[in-house]
């Protein structure tokens, strides 16, 4: 006996299993999210993440404008996602560029560079003045701290205070580490805002910490710089440079 209108009955069949796997994309979409280590360390959990259908919509209240973009962009980077709704808004702690909004700053650059550590710097401004305490590993994670120090806008000076210990550092723990997501866009940031690469139009991926990039550089020491760029963002393994130089 043939049944009558068996196309129609296999999609009420099938539409709860394929909600039920949507359902679960989305699930997937938000753990990863609010997992990753931009939204947990940098942005300390002011960002909630809602997925349906693998559009994902952002609420909640960042610093600035940075962050807002941090918290977009580490989204768009995990599997499953089709679009993001930003409906992120700003309420700064802090008036921008004050001494206090500076020590923020610098607090977040420390938290994905690597080689350094923001666990054990202590970071002071007055004035413009940056003061670091605390203790480094050695010589040269206490000058690469001071020189992040250095690069944040308007820090007029910095005192170097940190205190260089002889025993090694503790390790990381599996829940510091950064994931593939939140270092692609860390790496896209830095690109973004150094004064060089600004302008560049790369591609970024990551997958287990190797970081690769393409798009096409000006010369040779502006693709060198874009890997030396890459390269100093927390728990980068390697980066691969494929960029292509004009002729």
């Amino acid at each position: 006996m043939k049944i009558k209108n068996l196309p129609a009955l296999l999609v009420i069949i099938a539409s709860p299993i394929a909600l039920f796997a949507s359902s679960t994309v989305d699930r997937k979409i938000e753990d990863a999210a609010k997992a990753s280590y931009n939204y947990r360390t940098v942005l300390e959990d002011h960002v909630k993440v809602k997925a349906n259908d693998g559009i994902v919509t952002l609420t909640g209240t960042v610093q600035d404008n940075d962050e807002k973009e941090l918290a977009v962009d580490t989204v768009e980077n995990l599997p499953g996602v089709l679009s993001v709704k930003n409906e992120i808004k700003i309420a700064s702690d802090y008036p921008e560029h004050s001494d206090k909004w500076m020590a923020v700053k610098i607090r977040s650059r420390l938290l994905v560079k690597a080689n350094v550590s923001a666990a054990t710097t202590k970071v002071e401004v007055k004035d413009g003045v940056v003061t670091l305490t605390g203790t480094a590993e050695n010589v040269a994670q206490k000058d690469l701290t001071g020189i992040y120090a250095k690069d944040i806008d308007h820090v007029k000076s910095v005192n170097n205070e940190i205190v260089v210990k002889n025993e090694p550092a503790p390790k990381e723990t599996m829940g510091e580490k950064m994931d593939d997501a939140s270092i692609t866009s860390q790496v896209k940031f830095t690109l973004l805002r150094h004064k060089a690469t600004s302008a560049l139009k790369t591609k970024v991926t990551t997958n287990d910490g190797v970081v690769t990039v393409s798009g096409v550089a000006a010369n040779d020491a502006e693709r060198s710089l874009v890997s030396k760029l890459a390269s100093d963002v927390r728990d980068v393994r390697s980066v691969t440079n494929n960029m292509t130089v004009k002729g």
